[in-house]
């Protein structure tokens, strides 16, 4: 029996349809109802228990092999009828007009939100340097604290690697400018993580800092209070959290929060009510000197955002993997935004 599913998928590899008309001859005598699959599916009790594992392996080869085959050219043959049927004298419609991706439309919200109280954007490269991403950071090597994220390090040279977050942006940017500093930092991210529906190895983040001369936790936490109530709504209430960030001290994360409602926020609050949605502290004075800052004469503030989870909680989105598949369904639903 084993045999035979070897010869079907010899026939399989060597099959080249003519037509659309012989590729669904093809498609229904492998994957239809009546099809061999479904007989050799059947057949499986009947092999014995030695030969079921490879015998398994083998059908479930068959199966992807002829999915691949019909899949290969369905297309080629959708696009010849497409190209028969062009009429070039039909009227343009806009119907079916592109929309701005939810990740861009949250981003451009909280640069916004901002913006209105002196913060402008700063860019930098997502391939980066030890020094920008870590050390001026505050995490010189063998630092435990690195462990906390793990990296994504360029093979030919250990001392560049993917950025992990937008943080080395601020550490050009204090680098060649002199306080008063204002500036956010939006960009893509890199982490070796598992992907699932709560984490990927690429995201999105928002880092803001300020640094002047007598700025205090105070003025953190009225900025932060006035980004969630105009990303939220104005009844949104916030509490901060002792946290620890190797670039700042005292750190904090922020929540807010969400109510309890139902039984979705009971889940993704974890019974408590409240959402955390960013992390912050006042600027480490070993970073400020690591940039050539003053730290007996300035002081400030930072903090940092993943983009998708703002989203994910501003449009009800429960699997981040959403955002990276481009789904033309998922993506439609933000057309009117």
């Amino acid at each position: 029996m084993l045999e035979s599913v070897k010869n079907l998928l010899k026939e399989v590899d060597s099959f080249t349809p003519k037509s659309k008309e012989e590729l669904e001859s093809f498609r229904l005598a492998y994957l239809g109802k009546k099809g061999k699959l479904n007989g050799l599916f059947s057949a499986f009790k009947d092999v014995p228990n030695e030969q079921k594992k490879e015998f398994g392996q083998a059908i479930n080869t068959l199966k992807q092999n002829a999915q691949a085959k019909v899949d290969q050219y369905k297309d080629t043959f959708n696009k010849e009828e497409k190209d028969n049927d062009i009429d070039l004298t039909k009227p343009v419609t806009l119907d079916n007009l592109g929309s701005r991706h939810p990740i861009s439309l949250v981003k451009n919200q909280i640069v916004d939100i901002f913006n209105r109280i002196g913060f402008t954007v700063s860019e930098g490269p997502e391939i980066e340097d030890d020094w920008h991403n870590f050390s001026a950071l505050n995490l010189p090597e063998e630092h435990p604290a690195r462990d906390m994220q793990d990296t994504f390090f360029i093979q030919t040279n250990p001392d560049v690697l993917l950025r992990t977050h937008t943080s080395s942006v601020q550490v050009r940017y204090m680098e060649n400018n002199q306080p008063p500093i204002r500036t956010l930092s939006p960009g893509r991210v890199y982490r070796n993580e598992a992907i699932s529906s709560r984490a990927h190895c690429i995201f999105h983040q928002v880092e803001g800092l300020y640094i002047d001369e007598n700025v205090s936790f105070a003025d953190l936490k009225q900025a932060l209070l006035y980004f969630a109530k105009e990303m939220f709504g104005e009844k949104t209430k916030i509490r901060l959290r002792p946290s620890y960030f190797p670039f700042t001290e005292p750190s904090a994360e922020v929540d807010i929060y969400w109510g309890l409602k139902n039984e979705s926020d009971y889940r993704i609050t974890k019974g408590t009510g409240w959402l955390e949605i960013l992390g912050c502290g006042m600027v480490d004075p070993n970073v400020l000197e690591n940039c050539g800052i003053d730290s007996k004469k300035y002081s400030g503030y930072a903090f940092g955002m993943g983009i998708e989870r703002i989203a994910m909680l501003k449009y009800g989105v429960t699997d981040l993997r959403l955002f990276f598949e481009n789904d033309v369904r998922f993506l439609k639903q933000f057309s009117s935004l």
